[in-house]
């Protein structure tokens, strides 16, 4: 099921944050003190020893930094990684290569070094625009900072996203449109616009589950949505995916890969991937707790927990719900073939305007994203 076409990717985890924020559920990993040169040396060896499973070693299309907090990163590490991995794979001529990054002075200062590493675009953890609620989703920087961080990223990358989280308790619609308005005067070409979710797990959710917290409910979370796609669209930076904006061009290369159903290898603690080995499609993930991930790589090469074959079956269901997500919608057919059935209730949702199917292609209707996850059900039932 994979898509040659969708192109070859890298993602490289960095487990560790300053502080880990209540709403988040990404393995990340506060330490008082980390091992640079352990780190490194571990990291290119994973990278070097999964490499070898690979079929085919395809021109690299887009390189991703995520975490945790990767601009934590000293920039020899990043410089060091993106070497070999040109080494190892070579680069397209218009290879994107994004770094994570939060927006405190601390992480600003690197800025430089990661681009002169060869890093060309950066999406910065901005989360909230009123220093309230920034302090409320446990954030460490200040909205004057970010706006400051936002500015440096613009003149260090030729690329800059940010992100933004909405539904938060409490949260109206005015203040959220003024957000918005006040992000966009940024001149970013991307933004990541995110409805707060409850992780289990998380310190949110057992506030949740207390009833210390109360989570927006449907009807105003619907409508903060419906604004943000009428912000957005009369900005010039429609949604191509459920939660992503873009002036069109200016998409993340990187997660159209995932959606698209192509090829990445995962690297660094809690990393995923999907790849091509042994003519099959192959779904692995690595150790979760950054020292047993070490000491994992430092024994074997590699940090691996998961090394399965995708069925034809589950690649069918994976490619549905990841490319239903984007606004261009999926090709039925590749999809109805792995799964060695039609599609359930395409007619029954067309008629309740919640998806489109035209030319083979379907799409879920601006009615339909609203409630994608009902929608993916019924399809994939």
């Amino acid at each position: 099921m994979t898509d040659a076409g969708a192109g070859f990717g890298l993602y490289i985890h960095w487990p560790f944050c300053l502080s880990k924020c209540p709403y988040c559920d990404f393995n990340s990993h506060v330490r008082a003190k980390i091992d640079a040169d352990a780190w490194q040396a571990a990291m290119l060896r994973e990278l070097q020893t999964l490499s070898l499973r690979l079929d085919t070693k395809p021109k690299l299309q887009s390189i991703f930094f995520g975490g945790g907090t990767p601009s934590l990163m000293p920039g020899r590490i990043v410089e060091a990684l993106l070497n070999e991995a040109e080494r190892i794979f070579g680069f397209a001529p218009d290879i994107e290569i994004t770094l994570e990054a939060n927006p405190t002075s601390v992480d600003a200062g690197r800025f430089r070094d990661y681009r002169a590493a060869g890093v060309n675009r950066v999406s910065l953890g901005v989360q909230a625009l009123n220093d309230k609620d920034l302090r409320a989703l446990g954030r460490l920087h200040t909205v004057d900072e970010a706006m400051r961080a936002v500015t440096l990223a613009q003149a260090t990358f030729p690329r800059a996203s940010f992100d933004l989280i909405y539904a938060r308790p409490g949260q109206t619609k005015d203040a959220w449109a003024a957000e918005l308005d006040q992000a966009l005067a940024q001149g970013c070409t991307h933004h990541s616009l995110y409805q707060l979710t409850f992780e289990e797990g998380t310190p949110f959710y057992a506030a949740l589950q207390r009833g210390t917290m109360t989570e927006t409910d449907a009807d105003t979370a619907a409508e903060l949505y419906e604004l943000t796609q009428a912000r957005m669209n009369a900005a010039g930076q429609p949604a191509y995916e459920i939660s992503n904006h873009a002036k069109p061009g200016e998409e993340s290369r990187h997660n159209l890969i995932y959606w698209r159903y192509g090829d990445y290898l995962g690297i660094g603690p809690g990393a995923h991937g999907r790849i091509t080995a042994g003519g099959k499609r192959i779904a692995t993930s690595t150790i979760r707790a950054p020292e047993a991930w070490l000491a994992r790589v430092n024994a074997e090469g590699a940090g691996l927990d998961r090394f399965d074959e995708v069925t034809t079956e589950e690649q069918g269901t994976e490619a549905l719900l990841m490319g239903l997500r984007l606004s261009e919608g999926i090709d039925v057919a590749p999809i109805e073939q792995k799964l060695h059935r039609p599609l359930a209730r395409v007619s029954a949702l067309e008629s309740q305007g919640l998806v489109t199917l035209t030319a083979g292609r379907l799409r879920a209707t601006p009615r339909g994203r609203l409630v994608l996850n009902a929608v993916l059900k019924q399809l994939a039932a």
